[in-house]
């Protein structure tokens, strides 16, 4: 799955054009890596999202299509 649909589908970012965005302006990184949107998300990497003050990190746990809401948070763990 592409990391800006992953970012969406996880609800990690809220919208896909705004994750989009902040893979073009270099703010989402993934194994310490600048990650573009496109770059297959796979079990087990870890994403770093750098928008406002303090940086996001998960750890990709699964990968799914369609995920209702309430799930959402069973697709990531959040490191410390």
């Amino acid at each position: 799955m592409r990391l800006d649909k992953y970012l969406k589908v996880s609800r990690l970012i809220k919208r896909r054009t705004v994750a989009n965005e902040a893979c073009d302006a270099g703010r989402i990184f993934v194994n310490d890596k600048q990650a573009r949107a496109s770059y297959e998300i796979k079990v087990g990497d870890v994403i770093e999202i750098r928008l406002g003050q303090t940086p996001l990190r998960a750890r990709v746990t699964s990968v799914s299509e369609v995920v209702k809401k309430d799930s959402a948070a069973e697709l990531y763990e959040i490191i410390p």
